[in-house]
């Protein structure tokens, strides 16, 4: 248990307002990433409290809040991919870091340490290096090792404010319960999988507050149940009662009103008249609905869900106890697949920190899926006792589609739910020989403190393996952590922050000004839709592709074009400055996407800067398809704004050629082992592509099959890929894995389309490792 509120040591360090009500505005922000969001405000506050100070410098903290770098084609560096070596290179232009990408060529033992560390945030970094200030290592560390930028920015914290702000104060409920008053409600945060009223009713029983008493009211909002919470709070005011609020974020609309009843009910009200308010953080800063007069008057307390799998699996357990094991007739069968189903609600609950590698969607998993699901599993084994046969397809059915998959809406998730069912329920658990992770097998017959001590005996140490994951995953995650957490305090600085008072660095219209210049320098002109038009009089499934592709093409320069002189006018005084406008001057500082542009283009999660590139390289693959609209050798299927069009293209152009029915037709790859540069003209039938990257694991281009991935290697690209359509009953399926593609890693909503890829590895090892195709990274 955390309180959000600091001690009076913080409020007179921070400097302004705004500061001071960052934390409770990302505490409605956090998603249930509680310590996350609180280094985000530790980390905003120790930033401006040292450019204030002038400890350290502007440009350089700019720099790695925007961290402007492209990736090299090749690192001379073996341990380093092009993408760190072309942010070490941009680093080593700067002033305080000449010298760096030569130090690592000359000493790459030194530095191949750092980079391999478990822990690089405490090696001392090689030579002189070492001596650099706390800004330039987080600078170096991003390049290097992104993935523990959180740790070594808790290290700048602690170095900056003291370690007591980052280590999390454990507090027992009774004593904060103390710091309440009949004028001070208490705010709990709720977290996914946590119940903080225990507490409350704990504690009221110690002090003759309770249902059964009469002293204590528990009103669940929602469905007119408003006039029952005031009717409520005005009692408990008089009587010196405590109330319960239940999910006041279901109630938008009457938070006001319930905003002032607090602060008249609290007047004249007994000194034992308490409420205790719950309500779950919002999706983002526009959903927040929370007054700020409940924030600021509220101790705002959050229960964590427990971490890990060991945790996870303990806490799934202690939801039962020795009489559920003995209350089957099958015993020996039943506690064993027991411990597989706690098993299954850890893997599955704790699976979701993986993002969408983990679940393509969020889903809300809880207890009560697991204590229905025990019961089940108890009713089915009972009606079976005389066949003596275990019924594993119908308890496979029922928890993975209706328990658990009744949460789940996404296709591939419902096949990873059940995959890790077949994993886990098997006959082989009965011999002692099912092994539920790498190096944890299921445990023998034994009672119900036998089971918690063989997970504390037994279980690995937390890592993504125990998922079915690779290591990777948790380096990804990490990485995409740290970037939300420095994209956040980016959004979070003043425009002018990141400048020094007399800073010989632009205005920061002059610097909207440069980008505008800059892109409208480049931005090609429109396609002539009617001069390419009259080039054939045939359209086949390509040619209309390519139209497609120009048409949609015209419609995002043209907006971009349109958008950009509008702001170049308004900046220049010729216009009035407009909300939209506005929104796009924010964009273009931030190198972010605008949004009116992004609701023209793909799905992307690149920088406004890598996302422009790739909108000139579609418009360079465009240029040679329209000069004589013949199907390019290679087609850069990440380009194309609908590759599901391209993709259909191909089985429409060979259905007509061998006059088979489309509907009985299914697309087929071949992964070849060239490059883009090795092809100079397009097959006979079918297409190459390119521009996919594999998430999960690798593709052995020697082996011509799915392999392990490589540590650090988070996203190998594909070779090209010879797509082509044959009839369904003649796709050759054994040993395939049914592998699905997503524009970026987001996944989800941006599926694409499914190939099936060879394997020499049963499927279910890459469907539970997440493994799948980008077209973006």
């Amino acid at each position: 248990m955390e309180r959000a509120d600091w001690d009076e040591d913080v409020r007179t360090r921070v400097h302004t307002l705004t500061e001071a009500i960052t934390y409770s505005v990302f505490l409605y922000t956090s998603q249930g990433l509680f310590e996350r969001d609180k280094l985000t405000f530790l980390s905003h506050t120790a930033f401006q409290m040292a450019l204030k100070q002038g400890l350290i410098d502007a440009q350089e903290f700019d720099f790695l809040l925007r961290f402007h770098v492209e990736a090299c084609k090749v690192s001379p560096v073996s341990f380093l991919s092009p993408h760190a070596w072309g942010a070490i290179k941009t680093i080593s232009t700067m002033e305080g870091f000449v010298g760096l990408d030569k130090d690592m060529e000359s000493s790459p033992k030194r530095w191949r340490k750092i980079v391999e560390s478990s822990c690089p945030e405490k090696e001392r970094l090689p030579h002189d290096w070492k001596n650099k200030s706390s800004l330039q290592k987080l600078i170096i560390f991003r390049a290097l090792r992104p993935d523990r930028i959180t740790y070594t920015l808790r290290s700048f914290v602690e170095e900056s404010m003291g370690a007591k702000y980052v280590d999390a104060a454990r507090l027992e409920f009774d004593k904060l319960y103390e710091e309440s008053s009949s004028s001070t409600p208490v705010f709990f945060i709720l977290s996914p999988g946590v119940n903080p009223l225990k507490d409350v009713e704990k504690l009221g029983l110690k002090l003759g507050f309770s249902i059964e008493q009469g002293t204590l009211r528990n009103v669940s909002l929602g469905q007119g149940q408003e006039e029952v919470a005031e009717r409520a709070l005005g009692s408990a005011s008089k009587l010196g009662h405590w109330v319960i609020l239940q999910n006041v974020h279901l109630v938008a609309r009457w938070l006001p009103s319930l905003d002032a009843l607090l602060e008249t009910a609290a007047v004249n009200s007994h000194q034992n008249y308490r409420v205790f308010i719950t309500g779950e953080p919002a999706s983002s800063p526009e959903h927040h609905v929370i007054p700020r007069g409940i924030l600021e008057s509220a101790i705002k307390i959050t229960n964590e869900p427990p971490t890990g799998m060991n945790a996870s699996l303990h806490a799934a357990l202690n939801h039962f106890n020795q009489d559920t094991l003995d209350m089957c007739s099958r015993e020996q069968e039943f506690n064993s697949m027991f411990f597989s189903l706690c098993f299954f609600h850890a893997c599955v609950t704790e699976r979701r920190k993986f993002g969408p590698q983990g679940w393509n969607q969020n889903y809300p998993f809880s207890t009560g899926d697991l204590t229905i699901s025990a019961s089940v599993l108890y009713n089915y084994l009972e009606a079976n006792t005389k066949s003596m046969q275990v019924p594993w397809e119908d308890l496979c059915y029922l928890f993975g589609e209706i328990m658990y998959g009744g949460h789940i809406t996404d296709g591939w998730d419902r096949r990873l739910c059940k995959t890790y069912l077949q994993e886990f329920m098997h006959p082989k658990m009965f011999e002692g020989e099912l092994f539920l992770c790498p190096g944890f097998l299921s445990p023998p017959f034994m009672d119900y403190s036998g089971y918690h001590g063989y997970i504390d005996e037994h279980l690995p140490s937390e890592n993504p393996t125990l998922y079915g994951l690779h290591p990777n995953a948790e380096l990804d995650c990490l990485s995409v952590t740290s970037d939300d957490l420095l994209r956040t305090l980016m959004e979070l600085q003043p425009q002018a922050s990141c400048r020094g008072e007399g800073s010989a660095q632009s205005t920061d219209e002059e610097k909207v000004k440069s980008v505008i210049e800059e892109i409208l320098e480049k931005l090609p002109e429109e396609y002539d839709m009617a001069e390419i038009i009259t080039k054939t009089t045939k359209r086949s499934p390509y040619i209309s592709v390519c139209f497609q592709e120009c048409e949609r093409m015209n419609l995002l320069l043209a907006e971009i074009r349109k958008s950009l002189h509008e702001l170049d006018l308004g900046l220049k005084g010729e216009l009035t400055i407009s909300s939209s406008m506005e929104t796009l001057q924010t964009a273009l500082f931030n190198d972010c996407v605008p949004e009116s542009w992004a609701r023209l283009a793909y799905p992307s999660t690149k920088t406004l800067a890598q996302w422009f590139n790739d909108v000139m390289c579609s418009c360079r693959e465009l240029d040679s398809w329209t000069q004589d609209l013949v199907l390019p050798a290679v087609v850069w299927l990440s380009g194309l704004f609908n590759p599901q069009s391209f993709l259909t293209a191909v089985l429409q152009s060979i259905a007509r050629k061998n006059q088979w029915p489309l509907d009985k037709m299914t697309l087929t790859v071949d992964v070849t082992k060239k490059t883009k540069d090795d092809f100079g003209h397009p097959p006979r039938e079918g297409a190459y592509v390119h521009g996919l990257f594999m998430e999960g694991a690798r593709w052995d281009t020697q082996s011509g099959i799915i392999s392990e991935a490589i540590l650090r290697d988070l996203t190998p690209a594909m070779p090209v890929l010879y797509v082509r359509a044959v009839p369904a009953e003649e796709q050759e399926l054994r040993n395939t894995y049914e592998c699905p593609v997503y524009r970026t890693k987001q996944r989800g909503a941006t599926y694409v389309w499914t190939l099936h890829l060879r394997t020499k590895q049963p499927p279910a090892r890459w469907i539970v490792a997440g493994v799948a195709l980008l077209l973006s990274v």
